[in-house]
């Protein structure tokens, strides 16, 4: 009789799951039929588009896509089903006046390469606390005392350009963005260990956006031990800070010096991970702006003549605050 039982149980479960799975797949493709995609190709099964993205130049890829399905389409990459917006109304509708539907997510690839803890890839409490510590550390009060080592960095990037020469000038303001952002970030660095830094930064903002194979000699590989080595470094500079009882106001002193309302300090892991997080996040956005105000300048020589008399006027000027030549 219990066999019986016990037998009828199991029909019961597995009939019922059965029924369960059948109803649950039938709402999903009534979902889908009521949600419409945009229109695009999602390539392979698992891979992807990713293949193609990375045969080539990114761009290209994009231009072709956006060509082909319009500014707003779908793809498939580095395993993540994705919509990509390509229109300014599209992406303020995102980031700006509906950005409380959506939550910012990220590849895996991507967020070992810059690391689990950085605010980004938080919500709540942690993000809006290291969210805080990074805008206490770059108010405009902190960035005017700067100023003079800005400078001194903006006419060392001027004078290692040669006269005649063509040069990148994306990859030149990335220069300039790096050092102004060690430069927020460290305070007055050693320079062994601001070129360590830069060796291995270099080597995964290369890495960064490549395949993300983790098989040795890869550029994803590689990013991966720079990364490692990144790290170490600001271990290193963590620990002789300690030592030396610096009590520095730049961002990694703001996050050395943060306790939670439970008194807790950042791990270096955290502090590690959030400088690197800075650092991408500020680089390229920044070198872009900059490369786009360069652009606009030598496009429109009355918009440059209104810059120059409104330099020449400042304060920081009159009191010898600053240094660069005004000259076209």
């Amino acid at each position: 009789m219990e066999s019986i039982v016990s037998t009828l149980a199991c029909l019961l479960f597995l009939l019922s799951s059965l029924i369960s799975y059948i109803l649950l797949t039938k709402l999903k493709r009534e979902a889908e039929k009521c949600a419409k995609l945009p229109p695009g190709s999602m390539g392979w099964p698992f891979i992807g588009e990713t293949l193609q993205i990375y045969s080539q130049d990114p761009n290209v890829f994009f231009a072709t896509k956006q060509k082909r399905y319009g500014e707003i389409f779908k793809t498939h990459i580095l395993g993540c089903p994705c919509v990509m917006l390509a229109s300014p109304e599209a992406a303020k509708f995102v980031l700006a006046t509906h950005a409380h539907f959506f939550k910012p997510t990220y590849p895996k690839s991507k967020e070992k390469i810059i690391g689990p803890s950085a605010l980004f890839f938080h919500q709540a409490d942690y993000h809006a606390r290291l969210r805080k510590l990074v805008q206490s550390s770059l108010s405009p009060e902190r960035i005017k005392k700067l100023i003079p080592d800005i400078e001194a960095i903006a006419i060392s990037a001027l004078e290692s350009c040669a006269v005649g020469q063509v040069i990148n000038t994306f990859k030149e303001m990335k220069k300039f963005s790096f050092d102004v952002g060690i430069l927020s970030i460290f305070g007055h660095l050693d320079d062994s260990y601001r070129e360590k830094l830069k060796q291995n930064y270099l080597i995964v903002d290369k890495g960064y956006n490549s395949f993300p194979s983790n098989i040795p000699g890869t550029a994803y590989h590689k990013a991966l031990l720079a990364r490692k080595r990144l790290s170490q470094i600001v271990s290193e500079i963590i620990c002789e800070r300690k030592e030396k009882r610096l009590l520095e106001k730049d961002l990694l002193g703001c996050l050395l010096n943060s306790r939670d309302e439970k008194g807790r300090t950042l791990t270096e892991d955290q502090i590690a991970d959030n400088i690197i997080g800075v650092l991408f996040a500020a680089q390229d956005t920044t070198a872009s702006v900059l490369t786009w105000i360069l652009k606009y300048l030598h496009d429109n020589p009355k918009l440059l003549e209104a810059v120059k008399v409104r330099v020449s006027k400042s304060s920081l000027l009159k009191k010898g605050g600053i240094r660069l030549c005004l000259s076209g």
